[in-house]
């Protein structure tokens, strides 16, 4: 069995917050969760945050960045929109 990166790989939104959102990471294939997304307030950034003894490959870190890349990037678009006080949100996203 292999696993596929493009189809197995899933980001579900779990949290709604006023200004950020908190996603979980599903590997769909096993039916488990790897870990959350969530927004990093001294970082001032979206950051993964892995579960515990799981392991990644290249392929799905990458996919997991690109996923942060675009949060990370999406706000830091409303800030300069002047859009801080609540944003909209997504919907369940399946993203690879």
């Amino acid at each position: 069995m292999t696993f596929n990166v493009e189809k197995d790989l899933r980001f579900i939104l779990s949290e709604k917050k006023a200004k950020t959102q908190v996603y979980r990471v599903l590997n769909k294939q096993q039916a488990c969760y790897i870990g959350t997304i969530k927004w990093h307030p001294s970082w001032r950034h979206y950051v993964f945050s892995p579960e515990e003894n799981t392991i990644y490959s290249d392929r799905c870190l990458i996919k997991i960045g690109e996923f942060i890349l675009e949060l990370n990037q999406e706000y830091r678009d409303r800030m300069k929109e002047g859009k801080n006080v609540k944003m909209e949100h997504r919907q369940d996203i399946r993203r690879t």
